[in-house]
């Protein structure tokens, strides 16, 4: 028996630990089904929570099933909040319920007239992994290491907190789901419209849908996300179901000797012996990293003008970058080629990993911003895609789709926000 089992200290802080966590479960449990009778008066919320951007909409629930057209339901309201302008307070847990939730409900039933109703179930579809219903933010906040190892300034979101807060609007939160920000993508994809919302990149790939093969989601915008969907061949009416992943952080694999000496750079400025995350380049933030390589490797290209607002734009350096990528032999152009190809080549193992026969999507900001250099036989992102070696005839096999509109994430957490308001309404 180990020391720490037999400690009367250890067994006390377990058993008041155990008791803590069972009068918190009963007490979720009833004030769920307290107001269980208030269902038929109840909004949804959904949120889609980016490293930049909080996408947050208000809907009435009878009016929020998937339409199946380019036409989703409308929100009741809905407003975007930059997350390092509104992130003021400092207050642990509840920094996010206190800097956006809040002020969004207060927006909706105090500034637009929206009358109050007895509850609010909701979804947030947010960047990071997400453990027992609370997510840590992977790119927002300082997550480097303070002098006892922990980091110095992350961001949690914690649904469970949220929901027990009885303070103002936040009290009517009887139920918030947090899934990753690409689980969030996932469902939202099964709700576009192939023919309206989405550009083939491979010729014929609507033809090509196999309706019970696996679907992949891989998106560039602050971060690099990706998720898969499967559906049971047994009982293919449930529907696809939505898993999340990490991809975003494996190894970024460089493919020319300058990417070699780009990597080299990025170990460097990241402190890291062995490797980095394509993430690093294949982003907004990384358009910026890439752009910077450049500009240090050649100086004599930089235009000043250009890179003055660059230095200057904080974290909106990306899209610095991306709007003069259009300047031929610029060094904004060959950062662009250089980013847009990593992605092209992630996208491409990742259709090797799943082999994706019922649809590989390519969403993010960064895609319909930047399709020039995506779509294409000769663009970077389609050429790299297809390089795969002797196994990249298997690649002919795969819809590839770009995603054209930004709103998949917040339309996904609204599809997942419903499932939970159904479940707690019946």
């Amino acid at each position: 028996m180990s020391s720490q089992s037999s400690s009367p200290l250890a067994t006390t802080a377990l058993v008041g630990a155990a008791a803590a966590a069972s009068t918190y479960a009963v007490y979720k449990f009833a004030s769920k089904s307290s107001k269980a009778s208030s269902f038929t008066s109840a909004y949804i919320l959904a949120g889609d929570i980016g490293g930049t951007n909080s996408r947050l909409a208000l809907f009435d629930p009878a009016l929020a099933e998937p339409t199946g057209t380019a036409k989703p339901p409308e929100p009741i309201f809905t407003h975007t909040y930059r997350n390092l302008e509104t992130l003021k307070h400092r207050d642990g847990d509840l920094t996010y319920a206190k800097d956006i939730i809040l002020p969004f409900l207060t927006t909706c039933f105090e500034e637009q007239g929206i009358p109050e109703r007895d509850c609010i179930v909701a979804c947030f579809a947010v960047a990071g992994p997400v453990r027992q219903n609370r997510v840590v933010m992977t790119n927002v906040g300082d997550h480097s290491p303070s002098a006892d190892g922990k980091p110095k300034g992350v961001l949690l979101i914690d649904g469970n907190l949220i929901e027990a807060t009885h303070e103002s609007y936040l009290s009517k939160i009887v139920r918030l789901k947090i899934v990753n920000d690409f689980v969030g993508q996932g469902y939202g994809a099964l709700d576009l419209s192939l023919d309206d919302e989405c550009l083939e990149l491979v010729p014929g790939s609507k033809d090509k849908i196999d309706p019970l093969g696996p679907k992949v989601c891989v998106g560039a915008g602050t971060g690099l996300g990706e998720c898969f969907l499967t559906i049971s061949s047994l009982d293919p009416d449930a529907g696809y179901e939505c898993y999340p992943s990490e991809g975003g952080h494996v190894e970024y694999a460089p493919r020319s000797d300058l990417e070699i000496e780009l990597l080299k750079y990025l170990k460097d400025k990241f402190k890291q012996a062995h490797r980095v995350s394509v993430e690093r380049v294949v982003s907004g933030k990384g358009l910026a990293n890439v752009y910077e390589f450049l500009a240090k490797k050649y100086p004599d290209r930089v235009d000043k003008a250009i890179h003055s607002k660059f230095v200057a734009a904080g974290d909106m350096q990306g899209a610095v970058v991306g709007m003069n990528a259009g300047i031929k032999g610029s060094l904004m152009e060959q950062a662009m080629h250089i980013m847009v190809a990593a992605y092209g080549s992630e996208v491409g193992s990742s259709a090797l990993k799943f082999i994706p026969t019922g649809g590989l999507y390519v969403s993010g900001g960064l895609t319909p911003k930047n399709i020039k250099f995506i779509n294409g036989d000769d663009s970077p992102f389609i050429k790299a895609f297809f390089d795969k070696g002797r196994v990249s005839p298997l690649l002919d096999g795969v819809p590839v789709f770009a995603v054209m509109n930004e709103d998949i994430g917040l339309r996904g957490a609204r599809v997942c926000a419903l499932r939970e308001y159904k479940s707690l309404a019946s």
